[in-house]
């Protein structure tokens, strides 16, 4: 049997591309690319050429098990781990991790984010390969890290010890610290010193490992699920699933594991990664612009006098007519049209995050 495991975290209720992303349909179920696919569906089929489909867990909240069963029916009902309330990483983890001891006492697991964009597919299996051999040997809490190419400020980081020559190491390094999205000027300070990384989302290692780090620097966290391995397939477990998580503080894994264990090590990653986590990444990962580098996932449009803009449209038969804008968005839902600068994220977060007046645009 292969004690390799993967665990999808795709409970996010995302709106950062709101007004497509909403409540009730985060990013990760969304075709935000054109691709015909979801995020979901990539990152599944990615870790299926990887690891056996049995091996692949997802863990989402109650509420969107209908969106997970569409997108990947070929999920086995057990793999699918529902939350009752989003608490971030670190409870979706232990419930993860204690589910795949059920199965496997000796279970190596890789944790990943559900909306990532990867487009060296080879290139990422072989890091992940790479990572499971390590982890298994050394018993370490290891997060890939990827190389910097510019100095994003859309980014978390992560330093490491290994000075300049960092970028060009093909071996884990230490983990000094865990840095939030800076400003411009610090994201190129960070690049210039040679051993700051993006922050994938991504972690490997083995389940008894997380858990007894957890156990060290969540306790709060862990003690909720004494006992979840007795209810496993029992008519108790989602009662105890319910209680478990209605206690459970918000916590996430780098907070409250990854910025204090003496375990954490960085795997540099040389993949192209985005996180697609705001409308200007988006842009830049459309794969099919026109001429004058407009990106348009729509039906039927007449662009005149446009540049490096994105044209959304989920309305099916209706003609999108757009003339004389640089740099802008034009996202039309049915239910909403918003037009503004692409680069201004303070408007476009004010609307996703206020209720305007007559309208129910959330869900």
């Amino acid at each position: 049997m292969d004690k390799r495991y993967c665990v999808i975290m795709a409970g996010g209720a995302g709106n950062r591309f709101w007004p497509i992303s909403r409540d009730n349909t985060p990013e990760q179920f969304l075709d935000l690319l054109g691709e015909g696919k979801s995020f979901l569906r990539q990152t599944y089929e990615r870790f299926s050429r990887i690891l056996p489909p049995e091996n692949i867990l997802v863990v989402t909240l109650d509420r969107y098990s209908s969106h997970v069963a569409s997108i990947i029916p070929e999920l086995p009902s057990r793999n699918l781990l529902l939350e009752p309330f989003a608490r971030g990483t670190a409870p979706c983890m232990v419930y993860a991790a204690a589910s795949v001891l059920s199965r496997c006492p000796d279970a190596l697991m890789v944790a990943t984010p559900s909306d990532l964009l990867i487009r060296d597919e080879n290139q990422f299996a072989r890091t992940i390969s790479d990572a499971f051999k390590y982890v298994e040997e050394n018993h370490v809490l290891m997060t890939l890290g990827i190389v910097p190419h510019s100095p994003d400020p859309n980014y978390g980081y992560i330093q490491v010890r290994g000075g300049k020559n960092a970028y060009s190491s093909s071996k884990p390094l230490p983990v000094k610290t865990f840095v939030e999205k800076p400003n411009l000027e610090l994201a190129k300070i960070f690049l210039h010193s040679g051993e700051f990384f993006w922050n994938s989302g991504i972690f490997i290692w083995e389940a008894t490992t997380i858990l007894a780090e957890m156990s060290r620097h969540t306790p709060e966290v862990v003690r909720l699920f004494v006992g979840w391995e007795q209810n496993v397939g029992t008519p108790d477990e989602r009662a105890f699933i319910e209680r478990a998580y209605g206690d459970c503080p918000k916590v996430s894994l780098d907070h409250g594991v990854m910025e204090k264990t003496d375990r954490a090590c960085l795997f540099p990653a040389k993949f192209e990664w985005s996180d697609v986590g705001s409308w200007g990444a988006l842009y830049q990962n459309i794969p099919d612009k026109d001429s004058s580098g407009n990106a348009v996932v729509a039906g039927a449009r007449y662009l005149e006098d446009c540049r490096g803009s994105i044209v959304f449209s989920r309305s099916s038969g209706k003609l999108m007519a757009v003339k004389g804008l640089h740099n802008y968005i034009v996202v039309d839902t049915g239910d909403v049209l918003m037009i503004c600068p692409k680069d201004d994220d303070t408007f476009r977060d004010f609307l996703a995050g206020t209720a305007l007046p007559g309208f129910d645009l959330f869900r």
